[in-house]
């Protein structure tokens, strides 16, 4: 099935009761590990690429190599664009081949979210591209990944705000805050899946659930059972291939770099497989 939409992606995910990974990438190292895992399980995946990949002299030559591969891959994919801050960031993604696209407004203004969402709705579906948009603010992409960030109660979503921003913009994915961090996660992971389930009752729509480092076997399936369709990861992903190299580096006195490459690429993969069979990703019927 190759390159898909995320609504494709995810469109059993509701009935089935089971989460599909989404993991971030910015370079081929970390591409071929995710889509090799995916392969692997046989199982649809949502290779996420940030801003900085679709911006910038490089970008159509990565963007190109990443399109090229997701058509090319053994299982479905769905392209996306992750954490743009901007609309404009949200087009050029699209004009680069991503099949989804995030509008993170979570830090603005309720309104001037609803409508950057809005606006970013407008020209996505006009290209057949699902949306995912937040509320509620989910803490630690301000710079601070590898320090160890907290969860801040006062800022998790609430069913009242959830429910409100699905009718106000139609938006096809939600993502909300429910005590996940991005990056380290500093302290022992609190997560109200009450607060989850409640708005999974309340909504039609997948709901994604973004810092997904840190937690335990149980607390990914806690949320899964709780109603997350979609979990965003990377961090740790990042930090088992950092150990994997300087572990061989330690061993070994005379590498080349692809000694390096093979070693990082191999222990990400694991990771990725291995969060694949906790999220209990299944194959689409069709």
């Amino acid at each position: 099935m190759s390159l898909v939409t995320m609504s494709e992606v995810l469109k059993e995910s509701i009935e089935k009761k089971y989460a599909v990974g989404a993991f971030d990438t910015m370079d081929r190292v970390f591409t071929e590990a995710i889509l090799d895992a995916a392969e692997q399980k046989g199982v649809p995946v949502i290779l996420m690429v940030m801003p900085m990949s679709v911006e910038g002299p490089e970008a159509e030559r990565f963007m190109g190599y990443v399109v090229k591969r997701c058509r090319e891959s053994s299982v479905p994919v769905a392209l996306h664009l992750d954490h743009s801050p901007t609309y404009e960031h949200c087009v050029k993604a699209i004009h680069l081949g991503c099949t989804s696209v995030m509008f993170d407004g979570s830090s603005l203004p309720y309104e001037e979210n609803v409508a950057i969402t809005k606006k970013v709705i407008d020209v996505a579906h006009a290209c057949g591209v699902t949306v995912e948009a937040e509320i509620g603010h989910v803490a630690g992409h301000e710079g601070n990944m590898l320090d160890g960030n907290v969860a801040d109660e006062s800022a998790f979503t609430t069913v009242e705000e959830a429910k409100r921003f699905y009718e106000d913009t139609g938006v096809d994915c939600l993502a909300v805050a429910i005590g996940t961090v991005h990056g380290v996660y500093k302290g022992t992971p609190h997560l109200d899946l009450e607060r989850l389930q409640e708005i999974r009752d309340a909504l039609p729509i997948p709901i994604v659930i973004h810092g997904g480092s840190g937690l335990v076997e149980k607390d990914y399936k806690g949320m899964v059972a709780h109603g997350a369709n979609k979990i965003n990861f990377f961090t740790a992903m990042s930090l088992e291939a950092a150990a994997a190299v300087r572990k061989l580096l330690a061993e070994k006195e005379k590498l080349g770099l692809q000694d390096i490459t093979i070693v990082g690429q191999k222990a990400a993969e694991e990771v990725v497989a291995k969060h694949i069979e906790i999220f209990g990703t299944q194959p689409l019927s069709c």
